[in-house]
């Protein structure tokens, strides 16, 4: 054979560059593909989870309506500094939440859908974020299917359809914890990363803890810190010659993220002072913050093991799949199986929301939000490193199937308790009702199939398409539609009749009345306080229930005349009784608007 010339073997190295810079450019074209894929999907599935019939449902008499007033008074006053609530200072939380919903209000009309945006677009960015995050920790899968259990469970969901903050902390929370971590912890796919990538991490970290900061509070810094410390401990650098190299920290990188937190949440701290001295710093940062944590002030004590059922109600229906974790953890105890970095790092994630929390007297359900990405993803690892390629023999495969089973008993039993619960949901048509229990027991014999199918993504898929029928079936039976809640009614005769008279609500309709009518109610919480009110010689208005009203005029000879009337089943007041033996006599209360004259 003839020798090769040097222009033959310069050819072949270009020839060669251009091939590794063709598949380079393939790879990258393949990665995006298979991104916007997710994303597509991920925002299709949050978009029936989140965002579909957001409106339904009126503002609730509970937390809710503190956020969706707040924010509409600020729009009516335009008074953007200081939130007030039934016209009144209202110094418990920060301003960055009210300012969303204004915005919404702004850009939308003030109404129930607009109110609750922000937290739909929080729920949106968690599951966007848990993709990312098991993406780059684990592979495309655990991302994707991680994201779809946060997209779909229950406890996002519940709370992504209410005026609250939580579910954006949670977000800042996530997207803080998740910075800090790559900022400071050895790179899982890379042997080094430099000082300037580290860096725009805990810069990115710095601002969603600023931002958490002016959402809801300083524990937006506390919990991203105490998970990320652990993780610098047992990842920093040891000395010893191969070591991966850790953060080793530096003042220049400390006064970073200090910079950032305050750069972005001080100014509106600094004018709050300015324009209301101390009262809302010590009302902040002691009463809602340090008291909140360490008093019964504001919650009843509740025990330590509150959380745990509370974490395995939010991520239902997948929840029965943490059981996949009891022979993973035996064969870790026993030394056959190690724990991977990722997985740690999701394990002190989930840890420290849970065990922080359970330590503090007032507990809330809500406040265990920031848990559940890296719940997630632990769950999508264990699912997917047991999903069957052939018929359900073998023991780890029939572990998922009996696991896939009990999720299917679960949304069974919500399909009877809907179908037990039809007394109650009055203002609804008997047939709406019925095609919501009937939705979600066709989706629990579906997943009950595809539990024991050979398919290898039956499960998942169904499950997942199970729980967004299950989800849109409680939202379009149970919330009802625009203007036939019984405050919605309520408020329309309400704002007829009023001219001008003092105004009063009595434990019922106490705090979201004030949002349909825009007048000022007066909580009378007490019954002498509301003696004395109606026993006025000026004309008043005053709603009560029929129950509480019959009581006092027993009891002090009240003379009143009803205006109004509605049906008013209290969510608040459910109990397990009230599911199993929902009884409209028993569980409906009739709710008046009275007044004296």
């Amino acid at each position: 054979m003839p020798g090769r010339s040097r222009d033959d073997a310069g050819a072949d190295t270009r020839n060669h560059e251009v091939n590794a810079q063709y598949s380079a450019k393939s790879d990258g074209v393949e990665f995006a593909s298979s991104v916007s894929r997710h994303v597509l999907i991920l925002g299709l599935v949050c978009f029936l989870t989140f965002f579909a019939g957001l409106g339904r449902g009126a503002i609730g008499d509970s937390d809710e309506a503190f956020y969706a007033e707040a924010a509409r008074e600020m729009v009516h006053s335009g008074d953007w500094l200081t939130p007030h609530y039934n016209y009144e200072l209202r110094f418990q939380k920060p301003i960055l939440f009210y300012w969303f919903v204004a915005v919404a209000y702004k850009a939308a009309g003030v109404g129930e859908a607009a109110a609750r945006v922000p937290s739909a677009l929080a729920g949106l960015g968690l599951s966007l974020l848990t993709y990312l995050v098991g993406r780059r920790w684990f592979d495309a899968a655990t991302g994707f299917f991680a994201a779809t259990i946060v997209a779909t469970s229950f406890g996002y969901f519940s709370i992504g359809r209410l005026s609250l903050p939580d579910l954006p902390l949670a977000f800042f929370i996530a997207a803080a914890t998740w910075g800090l971590i790559e900022g400071v912890g050895v790179p899982l796919a890379a042997p080094a990363v430099s000082p300037a990538r580290r860096r725009t991490w805990l810069a990115c970290a710095a601002v969603m803890m600023g931002l958490g900061l002016l959402a809801k509070g300083p524990v937006a810094l506390v919990l991203p810190m105490l998970a990320v410390a652990p993780v610098w401990w047992k990842e920093r650098p040891s000395g010893r010659a191969g070591d991966v190299v850790g953060w080793q920290p530096r003042v220049t990188d400390v006064l970073l993220v200090a910079g950032l937190v305050t750069l972005v949440a001080a100014p509106w701290f600094l004018a709050m002072l300015q324009h209301h001295g101390p009262a809302y710093i010590h009302r902040f940062f002691v009463g809602e913050n340090l008291e909140r944590f360490a008093t019964d002030r504001y919650n009843d004590p509740r025990p330590f093991w509150f959380y745990v059922p509370i974490v395995l109600g939010g991520l239902l229906p997948w929840s029965p799949f943490i059981l996949l974790w009891l022979p993973t953890w035996r064969r870790v105890f026993s030394g056959t199986r190690l724990v991977t970095r990722a997985e740690w790092r999701a394990i002190l994630w989930a840890a420290v929301p849970l065990v922080f929390y359970s330590l503090s007297i007032g507990k809330q359900p809500r406040y265990i939000l920031p848990m559940l990405p890296p719940m997630a993803l632990l769950l999508a690892r264990s699912v997917l490193a047991r999903l069957p390629d052939a018929p359900v023999r073998m023991p780890r495969q029939t572990a998922l199937a009996w696991c896939g089973t009990l999720s299917a008993l679960i949304l069974f039993t919500l399909g009877v308790l809907l179908h037990r619960a039809r007394p109650l949901l009055f203002a609804l048509t008997p047939s709406l009702a019925l095609v919501g229990s009937g939705v979600i027991t066709i989706a629990a014999v579906s997943v009950l199939v595809a539990s024991w199918s050979r398919r290898r993504w039956a499960l998942p898929v169904t499950l997942a398409a199970a729980s967004i029928a299950t989800l849109l079936s409680l939202q379009y039976s149970v919330a009802t539609a625009a203007d036939l809640e019984p405050v919605q009614v309520m408020a329309r005769t309400y704002t007829a009749v009023y001219h001008g008279e003092p105004s009063a609500t009595h434990r019922v309709f106490v705090r979201n009345l004030v949002f349909y009518t825009g007048v000022k109610q007066t909580d009378l919480v007490e019954p002498a306080a509301v003696v004395a009110f109606l026993q006025q010689s000026t004309r008043v208005l005053c709603v009560i229930t029929r129950d509480d009203l019959d009581r006092l005029t027993r009891d002090h000879g009240l003379q009143t005349r009803t205006l109004a009337e509605v049906q008013y089943f209290n969510p608040a007041g459910v109990r397990l009784r009230t599911l199993l033996w929902p009884d409209p006599s028993r569980d409906l209360e009739t709710v008046l608007l009275v007044t004296n004259q």
